[in-house]
């Protein structure tokens, strides 16, 4: 038996069409017509013209925010015992957050259980900066946000309207 779809030679004005595994027909055969009538063509040419692409230009990683200032700066860190002091400079987002995130991970692994986060340089914050403070305390660790700044306060404002508390303490000094 033909395979599916197999069209065989014209048998008296028929061609044979399988489909199945048991099952073909005879169809008329229109000479001069296509498959579906309609399209019909001698040509090998393609049917759209072949377009160059463009040369692609360098590449560039786009982070997705804008890149001015957009950069978040961690301007100093020390450590008191075993608490992590870092002050803050710049914005703090979901495409700038990746290198505190670095930092808090690799002072968790090495023991720090407190964590003062002094955010009077801070100029633009979202929802990146409450996950980070509220990712810091498990494991009975500990975080303050010392020195808010206008943008933080505006953030942690619509985070407790909205029945979110985190680093409830209060703003405190933090000292290097």
């Amino acid at each position: 038996m033909p395979r599916t779809g197999e069209i065989f030679p014209s048998h008296r004005g028929s061609v044979l069409v399988a489909w199945g595994e048991t099952a073909a027909c005879l169809v008329p055969w229109r000479r001069g017509k296509a498959v579906d009538g309609d399209v019909s063509t001698s040509s090998t040419a393609p049917i759209l013209p072949v377009t160059p692409a463009p040369p692609a230009g360098p590449l560039v990683h786009d982070s997705g925010a804008d890149t001015a200032p957009g950069v978040i700066v961690v301007d100093s860190c020390t450590s008191l015992g075993t608490t992590l002091v870092v002050h803050l400079r710049g914005e703090i987002d979901h495409c700038s957050s990746a290198p505190l995130r670095a930092l808090l991970a690799s002072a968790a692994d090495h023991g720090y259980t407190g964590l003062v986060l002094d955010t009077s340089q801070v100029t633009f914050c979202d929802s990146e900066l409450l996950a980070i403070v509220e990712s810091w305390p498990r494991h009975g660790r500990r975080v303050r946000l010392a020195n808010r700044s206008r943008a933080v306060q505006r953030l942690l404002a619509a985070a407790a309207r909205a029945g979110r508390q985190p680093a409830q303490a209060p703003t405190m000094a933090a000292t290097s």
